[in-house]
């Protein structure tokens, strides 16, 4: 047996057990049927598919992704084809191929996140639900709902009363102290949180002077955010008692294990799925080889390792 084969890749994040600790982020992977030619969906820790509300929503206008330096700025605005259409159309061929399933989801108002997640929960193949109160492109909240602890376990304790699927929480970083909403998420029944979802940023075009999003601002994603989202991340694991899954700027296997040594039982790569579909699995390849190189016998054993 090779050494990168003795390597233990399975993970557990909380109730949920996943071969490996590498996920498809929400928004860059689609639904995950789009890749289904390209990537073997069952070999993904899981896959987080693009956030679905109670009615399908059609996003922000065009232009609403832009290349930035070390990221991309994106105003997609929660397009998608709404809960019913998924579990009908989608999930289906998701369950069908294998593919451990994390629903990303929102809504308009605590209710309509409660009755979202009610329609996903117990679903074949949904192994997690994923509430996303942080985006920063729906204008419609007034703001960002996950900056306001209170606003943010009121959501969650909705949610967490209507539904037996382990929940996770996605975390903003737009506040002062990460931490607050954290334990708030974690106090109001979150089973995991997410951290971080992207960082507000605009792009200006000199020529027109004129924003070069549509929308005028979107979400900044890609290694730009890797510091910010690890700092966080190592912040957030150490204040409660949930695990944590860190998303921000992983292209490598060793961005990966940055996360983990931070205390992250997982992470979800997403906008390096952008040029390369195979990221995920990529990442996760890298994370073995890492670990045979330097005799890890399991991945979960750098989980929490960095010096204080």
């Amino acid at each position: 047996m090779s050494a990168a084969a003795a390597v233990d890749t399975c993970v557990s994040i909380g109730t949920v057990a996943l071969p490996n600790p590498v996920l498809a982020a929400s928004g860059t992977f689609g639904y995950g049927t789009e890749y289904a030619g390209l990537v073997d969906l069952a070999s993904l820790g899981a896959l987080c598919v693009k956030g679905l509300s109670l009615r399908p929503a059609p996003g922000k206008p065009a232009p609403r992704l832009v290349e930035t330096p070390g990221g991309v700025l994106n105003a997609i605005g929660l397009q998608n084809i709404g809960v019913e259409a998924f579990l009908r159309e989608r999930l289906p061929a998701l369950h069908a191929a294998g593919a451990r399933v994390v629903a990303n989801f929102w809504g308009d108002s605590p209710e309509e996140f409660a009755e979202v997640a009610a329609r996903l929960d117990g679903a074949p193949g949904i192994v997690a639900l994923e509430l996303n109160a942080s985006s920063p492109n729906r204008p419609e909240w007034g703001g960002i709902l996950a900056t306001d602890p209170v606003a943010l376990s009121d959501i969650v304790r909705r949610v967490r009363a209507r539904v037996r699927a382990p929940l996770w929480v996605k975390i903003s970083p737009h506040v002062g102290d990460v931490t607050v909403v954290g334990r708030a998420a974690a106090e109001a029944g979150a089973d995991a949180l997410c951290a971080i979802n992207t960082l507000r940023g605009t792009a200006i075009d000199l020529e027109t002077r004129r924003p070069r999003l549509a929308s005028g601002s979107g979400g900044l994603s890609g290694p730009a955010i890797k510091p910010v989202a690890l700092y966080m991340v190592r912040q957030l694991a150490a204040a409660v008692s949930i695990p944590v899954i860190g998303i921000g700027g992983i292209t490598t296997g060793e961005d990966a294990l940055e996360f983990l040594c931070c205390g992250a039982r997982a992470v979800q790569v997403g906008t390096a799925t952008l040029y390369d579909p195979r990221a995920p699995a990529r990442v996760a390849g890298e994370i073995v080889e890492w670990c045979a190189a330097h005799g890890v016998r399991a991945v979960a054993d750098v989980v929490g390792t960095v010096a204080r």
